[in-house]
């Protein structure tokens, strides 16, 4: 059996699916399922099977393709899907009739712990072509970032692909949760509260109704007003009757409305009295025919909150759907950090490459689709989840790979450029598709030259008298501190060749190039001429390097690394 050719189809179809380097175990795995008698005698031919992953990760994903279509096309065919990824179905749910909302607070703009609950919301929308509300939860005045408004909008229509049908801030609609409001202590639903917050806390622990409740209407209605002209923050709540021997203490007359005189970004000093969270859920998700929320877990308690309003008004409440928390490990994501963070100049602002905010994501390349399939991956479930920073990264990665794979053009970078002399390279002008599965998208186009800039580290990693390939050109061998051109044979480089680079010549058209890197530091290098045909906002594949988006043309070319 020939372990050897085994390895290098496996690890160039691995490679080229995961980015340019094969995973060893992966490889071995698919080896053993093809050949199991090797299992036995692993040890043996190890050595060999990490020569071969290590000879393929010096390859560009191009070449890996090539060599694969000519080693083990079969393995470029596209398989049928045995069965395609679904969404579970909503209960009570019907096609056109679906309302459903995200319903983020204006405290920070959004970042990948929203992604995954939002994005599913969305997902729910296109199955049953329902619609989907942006409502900005901003009735506390004290957790309000007034740059999020804007950023939050912009997040979630990038994010669902202008998927957004109406947009709703809370703070717009505060006289109408007044008249609900009015409405409920009329009919003796609610009552207005002067208690001391710990005596009523000691109360409620003794399942004991506070002195407040059972006021009549009218005096209830009078504290009600005098809550908008007299009182102070903490002289007055309004809570709704509930069981005061309900099994759950959280669910004991919990407060709908407090006095607050915080100047609002918004509304300014209009209100001073404001709806708590519960409170005005349970009336917009009604106003607004919300039929199926889908939120994490940790709000099971706040739905049966809210569940009070709905059986005092006789409502249907919308089906609720639960997910488990999914905590990240590694992310700074605790927004109160993050805005310090910005203010003392730690990080540029909320789009800086090293946070996990969406802004930064959509600023490096990342694509909607991927956080759609990701979305899709996790899927509904109430187990929580410990995602750690390099998992999410690998998985998000791999979505967006094939989102942008098919149409970013593909260039020559050399970051750390030194510059070479190749003894006996031949004089010939080089055309290389942008694209190599799509040669209708036109061609760049390249002079050979005897001085050509190579990256520091290739150089550095060559052997002394090793074949070497400046890729789509030709088989090189170093001596000393110069490259002696060998032949352009492809075939003379699989048999005995040892990596391969990407190269430009020396000539005048070049172009400064710089990526900055997820860690915040720069990778300075030189670039092709037919970069300067690429637009801002443009996702390109610098080969053996990196997908990387244009971000500016100031000077010279900026890049964000995407991902490899």
């Amino acid at each position: 059996m020939d372990v050897e050719n085994l390895a290098l189809k496996y690890a160039l179809d691995n490679a080229r699916k995961y980015g340019g380097k094969p995973n060893i175990g992966s490889v071995v795995g698919s080896i053993i399922a093809k050949e199991p008698k090797i299992k036995s005698d692993l040890k043996r031919f190890m050595p060999k099977i990490q020569e071969v992953c290590k000879k393929v990760s010096k390859m560009s994903v191009d070449e890996q393709i090539r060599m694969l279509s000519k080693i083990a096309p079969e393995l470029l065919e596209e398989k049928k899907v045995v069965q395609e990824r679904t969404l579970k179905d909503l209960k009570n749910a019907e096609q056109g009739k679906v309302v459903l909302r995200l319903a983020p607070s204006p405290s920070g703009p959004n970042h990948i712990g929203h992604a995954l609950v939002f994005t599913l919301n969305y997902l729910y929308k296109k199955k049953y072509d329902g619609k989907l509300i942006l409502r900005i939860e901003d009735t506390n005045p004290d957790n309000i970032y007034e740059p999020a408004y804007k950023m939050i909008e912009e997040d979630w229509k990038w994010l669902t692909q202008d998927g957004i049908d109406e947009v709703v801030v809370q703070s717009n609609r505060m006289e109408t949760y007044y008249d609900y409001m009015h409405e409920i202590l009329e009919r003796s639903g609610a009552y207005v509260c002067t208690c001391n917050a710990d005596k009523f806390r000691e109360l409620i622990h003794k399942k004991q109704a506070c002195p407040c409740r059972d006021l009549d209407i009218k005096e209830q209605l009078l504290r009600w007003d005098r809550m908008f002209v007299e009182l102070e923050p903490g002289d007055a709540v309004v809570r709704i009757k509930t069981d005061i021997a309900h099994p759950n203490p959280a669910m004991r007359d919990w407060a709908a409305f407090r006095i607050n005189h915080r100047t609002h970004p918004l509304t300014g000093s209009k209100y001073r009295v404001w709806p708590l969270m519960n409170f005005a859920v349970a009336i917009d998700d009604h106003e607004l025919g919300i039929t199926h929320t889908i939120r994490g877990k940790d709000h099971m308690d706040n739905a049966k909150r809210q569940q009070y309003i709905y059986d005092f008004f006789g409502w249907t409440a919308p089906e609720r759907v639960f997910i488990g928390k999914i905590n990240f490990e590694g992310f700074k994501v605790k927004t109160s950090l993050v805005k310090k963070d910005i203010e003392r100049g730690v990080y540029s602002g909320w789009d800086d490459i090293r946070l996990p905010f969406l802004a930064a994501l959509r600023r490096r390349g990342f694509q909607p689709q991927a956080f759609h399939s990701f979305a899709m991956d996790v899927g509904l479930g109430l187990n929580d989840k410990v995602v750690p920073l390099d998992d999410f990264f690998k998985s998000i990665e791999a979505h967006n790979r094939k989102v942008i794979d098919p149409v970013a053009n593909r260039y020559f970078f050399i970051p750390d450029p030194v510059l070479v002399r190749v003894e006996g390279a031949p004089d010939k002008r080089i055309r290389l598709k942008l694209h190599p599965d799509d040669p209708e998208r036109g061609f760049r186009e390249l002079s050979t030259s005897s001085s050509i800039f190579v990256p520091k580290a290739d150089l550095e990693r060559m052997e002394e008298g090793g074949l070497y390939r400046l890729m789509d050109f030709c088989n090189v061998e170093k001596k000393g501190a110069s490259l002696v051109f060998v032949s352009e044979s492809l075939d003379e480089y699989r048999k005995r060749g040892k990596g391969s680079m990407q190269w430009l010549p020396e000539t005048e058209d070049l172009l400064d190039v710089q990526v900055l890197l997820p860690n915040g530091s720069l990778v300075n290098g030189k670039g092709e001429p037919a970069l300067k045909n690429e637009k801002v906002g443009s996702i390109v594949q610098f080969e053996r390097f990196a997908f990387c988006r244009l971000d500016s043309t100031d000077g010279s070319l900026s890049f964000w690394f995407t991902h490899k």
